[in-house]
């Protein structure tokens, strides 16, 4: 069939993924093959002191990316989309969304930004003997209680972004198992929220009277292929303000950016990995055994299978990056010259490898916010060099490069160092890597370790979540969620593998040293600069 065919009859898959800075749509045919995509930008707020999004503008980025993902289907191929062969949801991981019974909003939406439960994921932590990271769904919920909200007591639904556009679609309240795993430790075992924790939660929690039990408020887990619902008239108007899509079409269920990427980059068995790398970074590897102990710094999640998963999750990735690149376009602009960001990122990013090894000296963080790796919960964007330091273009961009990983190197060398992980490939998705070989050959350098970048690498969780949904359409007549992805999507898909030199690792590692002796001066940061 043509693609133009394909689109019409709904032999098709759409993903949509709630990023932090874009919401982006891909449309693929069961093999993964992409046919369109759209997207809509966005930017969280700090709204006394919580970083948040209004829950109407999600509304509105959601429809104005579908518009887009359709747009390009007309553009390209002629064809109108009015049905689908799957529909799946996507969203940043973690986080506190709270309904009423009304399935109104009574609390402000929290995203995994926020670093305002340290004293909740402390508790819970030595209560279950199991780490639960400060931007957890459990610990945002705990906080709340232990604050003493008084919206507390009227909550009926509590989820993450993923969770709940999925309910707003299809009236179902369910969760993916790999975003079940950012909101409370699972048992790998029976793919559901781990019970003795759950009982002990209720335990802690019932001397305050709530009407509610955890199970009361949280979604039913299921895993990648189970059938999620199905959209609603309700919801096909939400997506679609042109009325053409048709209700009915099935959804898989709704994933964290996590599992997606996971699926975008065919890293959903034991001992594989990859590294996500955009606003956040977080480097996931698929065990074959738990870790001997508990780490802090270190999250336990899962595959969209239920496979257990290390993950070591940074909040800050390159937010600073960024806005530096921009600051080099407006001088740009300034002296009468004009250039795209694309372009900008290019020649920046490239330039960088001219640069000594160790970044000459120099030394950055771009903590916008807090940052659970290194325990530091606020966030001070700093760029710190001595007098002796070889200060350049080259260094300056390197470096600011080097820190987007410099927490992630962190939680990896425990993982990978400390607890012997073996891992047979590590895979790199996001935006940092759409400059070919740049922030490729650094994250090698970060683990040692050869890395591969899929020619796919740039579409992202959107793209995988695309697959997650294609495989409950099509996909599961090849059996396990590995095998469809290994020999039907991936099969022919072309990537690049770049291993880092001697000197390149010897120079990261440098870095990650000064890196550590240099969080004091972040934490320093914090208390002198009050006038945040």
């Amino acid at each position: 069939m043509t693609e133009k065919e394909k689109i019409e009859a709904g032999l098709t898959a759409l993903g949509i993924e709630f990023g932090s800075t874009r919401i982006k749509g891909v449309l693929t045919d069961f093999d993964g093959n992409v046919l369109a995509v759209g997207s809509h930008s966005w930017e969280n707020s700090l709204v006394d002191g919580v970083w948040t999004y209004r829950l109407e503008d999600v509304d509105e980025g959601m429809a104005d990316c579908y518009e887009a993902v359709c747009r390009d289907a007309e553009e390209k191929y002629g064809a109108r989309i009015t049905t689908l062969g799957a529909l799946g949801i996507s969203a940043m991981m973690h986080g506190y969304v709270a309904l009423d019974q009304n399935d109104r909003q009574i609390a402000r939406f929290q995203t995994w930004r926020n670093t305002n439960t340290e004293q909740a994921a402390n508790e819970l932590t030595e209560l279950f003997g199991f780490n639960i990271p400060l931007r957890w769904t459990v610990a945002h919920l705990y906080q709340r209680i232990l604050d003493g909200e008084e919206h507390v007591k009227d909550l009926e639904f509590v989820s993450t972004l993923a969770g709940y556009m999925h309910y707003r679609l299809s009236g179902e309240k369910v969760i993916g198992i790999g975003d079940a795993s950012g909101m409370f430790p699972i048992d790998s075992e029976r793919l559901d929220y781990n019970e003795q924790m759950v009982r002990k939660f209720d335990e802690l929690v019932a001397p305050y009277g709530y009407p509610w039990k955890l199970r009361d408020l949280f979604s039913r887990v299921l895993t990648a292929g189970d059938d999620a619902g199905r959209l609603t008239e309700k919801g096909a108007a939400l997506l679609d303000r042109s009325g053409r899509l048709k209700a009915g079409v099935p959804m898989c269920p709704p994933e964290g950016d996590a599992g997606t990427g996971m699926a975008a980059t065919n890293s959903v068995a034991p001992r594989t990995g990859n590294v996500s790398a955009g606003t956040s970074t977080f480097a996931m590897l698929v065990m074959e055994k738990e870790v001997s102990r508990l780490y802090r710094e270190i999250d336990m999640v899962t595959t969209p299978t239920g496979f257990p998963v290390a993950m070591s999750h940074a909040n800050n990735g390159t937010s600073d990056l960024n806005a530096w690149v921009s600051l080099f376009g407006e001088f740009y602009e300034l002296m009468g010259q004009k250039a795209g960001m694309g372009e900008l990122f290019e020649k920046l990013y490239r330039h960088s490898l001219e640069g000594d090894a160790d970044c000459g000296g120099l030394l950055a963080y771009g903590y916008y916010s807090g940052e659970n790796i290194t325990f530091i919960n606020e966030g001070r964007p700093l760029f710190l060099r001595t007098p002796n330091s070889r200060f350049n273009l080259a260094n300056f961009m390197k470096v600011h490069l080097y820190t987007s990983l410099g927490a992630v190197k962190m939680g990896l060398d425990i993982l990978l160092k400390d607890e012997g992980v073996k891992v047979d490939r590590i895979m790199g998705h996001g935006g940092l890597f759409q400059t070919e070989g740049v922030a490729q050959r650094y994250l090698s350098a970060a683990v040692n370790a050869p890395v591969t970048v899929m020619s796919t690498a740039s579409e992202g969780g959107a793209w995988g979540i695309a697959l997650l949904a294609a495989y409950l359409a099509d996909g599961k007549k090849d059996g396990r969620l590995e095998d469809y992805l290994e020999q039907r999507v991936f099969r022919n898909l072309t990537g690049k593998t770049v291993q880092a030199t001697k000197e390149e690792v010897d120079g990261f590692e440098t870095f990650t040293a000064r890196y550590r002796a240099g969080l004091a001066v972040e934490k320093s940061a914090i208390e002198a600069m009050d006038w945040v």
